[in-house]
């Protein structure tokens, strides 16, 4: 399993971005195979944690169509930064057990 760790620095989150985002989320979900997705925003900051079966699937969704028009929406209206982490995960445990 893999996780996405996305940060970004805010310029203005409007009524689009919520629309946008909330499409992207249910995207990756229903046809790329995430796993899980979350985002939560204090102030300027955003964080989205995203969990992927493999890489493949990661850069499938990087790569969907709406999803790049997405991005270029972030860098050119609602971001002033942001950072993209990709990390395998070694070990999960949660409490209490399902």
């Amino acid at each position: 399993m893999y996780v996405v760790i996305f940060r970004a620095q805010a310029r203005a989150l409007d009524a689009e971005y919520s629309a946008m985002a909330a499409q992207m989320r249910e995207l990756a979900l229903t046809q790329f195979g995430c796993l899980d997705f979350t985002a939560a925003t204090e102030g300027e900051q955003e964080i989205a944690v995203s969990y992927w079966p493999d890489e493949a699937s990661i850069r499938a969704w990087k790569q969907h169509t709406d999803h790049l028009a997405a991005q270029k929406l972030g860098r050119e209206r609602w971001y002033a930064a942001y950072s993209v982490e990709i990390a395998e995960v070694k070990r999960h445990y949660r409490h209490p057990a399902p």
